[in-house]
């Protein structure tokens, strides 16, 4: 006999979408379960539907096509599958038990038994389920542990991180957007005991999305501390991270862009290569987080009333990364160098101005016999960097005379432009 539900609540929102709703027609006994249940209790978006269904994954698989939705076998080895109907997706999964962990992955087995799935999650805010009726079962009193902003583990703290360590950054991260008051002390006191274990079983990359998703809240400042006071913010950011950086930029509006956060929360002397290849960034990324912290020759308050050349600075840093908006770097700099009237100058580089474009090609060169190759690109380089120099004011027709006269095109002409700083301080 099941479990009977804690309660009987007015069905959410989720529960009628086309796509949750087919799947838990399609499949007898089916749940929506965790995250989705979660937010909707809390008064919350909610952006993916999960759902966890008492029968094995082939015969759930069999039961949604014939239903008429799509299935993907995204994970059939974990017993989820993925269900979609008008571009919506579901993931559903198997009931399951941990017959093997290792501190990252576990074997699992099917099971019917819905407190033994729960038993196997995270936190007792996760490991609710409810059906399409609004019926709730709540086995570890997840509803009130949410509705008082505790983030507690199902049963014994160190237990579930043994069978995952990354649940040690899960927990700063649910903390980060539900967690009121003190922390839950035998939670700090495992993870406090469980950093070795993250940092030897952990992928760079898991590490990262979890970081990635901390730094999106709302305000991540104080779960930031918490990490530090436990150990783990320099275990996962050994090159030096300084949690007050984002505490006094947050309150001026800081976008919840990670990166950008990141790229704040580093003090300048940290090693952004290094950081790259540890976290294992992508491409986009590892430039992203380089051009964001160079900051010797942004604009800084008053600069306007000297004559700065902010559509240089715009060509600058367009130049070095496409996925860079030229005010992004001001961040990093008034966190660096603190003061008044930066919000004034990030109004200056609204990205609503349009980006200068440099207007010498390749093919203007070749029409002017120049053949292809590295002096062409060398040409180039000189005639941008002299543009740049005029505040991105010469025209085409100005550039390719002056790509006539090598003593010009060099730059030992051009006119005065935007000289790095000496020191970020200055």
């Amino acid at each position: 006999m099941s479990d009977p539900p804690q309660d009987h609540l007015p069905p959410p929102a989720f529960l009628a979408d086309p796509a949750p709703a087919a799947v838990l027609a399609a499949l007898p006994g089916a749940r929506a379960v965790g995250g989705c249940v979660r937010d909707a209790l809390a008064g919350r978006a909610v952006h993916d539907v999960d759902v966890a269904a008492p029968f094995p994954p082939e015969v759930i698989a069999q039961r949604l096509r014939e239903a008429g939705l799509k299935v993907f076998e995204t994970g059939l080895a974990h017993g989820t599958v993925t269900a979609v109907l008008r571009h919506q997706p579901v993931e559903v999964t198997a009931l399951r038990r941990d017959v093997v962990t290792d501190g990252r992955h576990a074997e699992v087995a099917w099971t019917t038994d819905w407190r033994e799935d729960a038993a196997r999650r995270d936190f007792t805010f996760n490991a609710m389920s409810m059906d399409a009726r609004g019926h709730l079962w709540d086995f570890f009193g997840g509803r009130a542990d949410l509705a008082a902003g505790r983030v507690r583990f199902v049963g014994d703290a160190a237990t579930r991180l043994a069978e995952d360590f990354l649940r040690a950054l899960r927990f700063f991260r649910f903390w980060a957007r539900y967690g009121q008051g003190a922390p839950d002390a035998e939670a700090l006191a495992a993870i406090t005991a469980a950093v070795p274990g993250l940092v030897a079983r952990v992928a760079p990359e898991r590490i990262w999305m979890e970081l990635k998703r901390l730094l999106e809240a709302p305000d991540p400042v104080g779960a930031l501390e918490l990490m530090a006071g436990v150990g783990l913010l320099a275990a996962v950011l050994p090159e030096g991270a300084e949690p007050g950086r984002l505490a006094r930029m947050i309150p001026h509006g800081l976008p919840g862009d990670p990166l950008l956060r990141l790229a704040v929360l580093l003090p300048l002397s940290a090693d952004v290569s290094a950081i790259a290849r540890r976290l294992r960034l992508s491409g986009e990324e590892r430039e992203r987080l380089t051009v964001l912290r160079r900051i010797e020759a942004a604009p800084r308050p008053g600069d306007a009333m000297r004559g700065y050349h902010f559509r240089a600075w715009r060509a600058q840093v367009r130049a070095a990364s496409r996925h860079v908006m030229p005010v992004e770097p001001l961040w990093v700099a008034q966190a660096e160098l603190g003061g008044e009237g930066w919000a004034e100058l990030r109004n200056r580089l609204s990205p609503d101005e349009a980006d200068p474009e440099f207007p010498v090609q390749g093919r203007d060169l070749l029409a002017r016999g120049v053949p292809p190759g590295p002096a062409m690109g060398q040409i180039l380089g000189r005639l941008r960097q002299a543009w740049i120099d005029s505040d991105c004011t010469l025209d085409q027709q100005a550039l390719l005379a002056q790509a006539k006269n090598p003593g010009t095109a060099d730059g030992t002409a051009a006119p005065e432009g935007i000289a790095p700083r000496d020191a970020p301080g200055s």
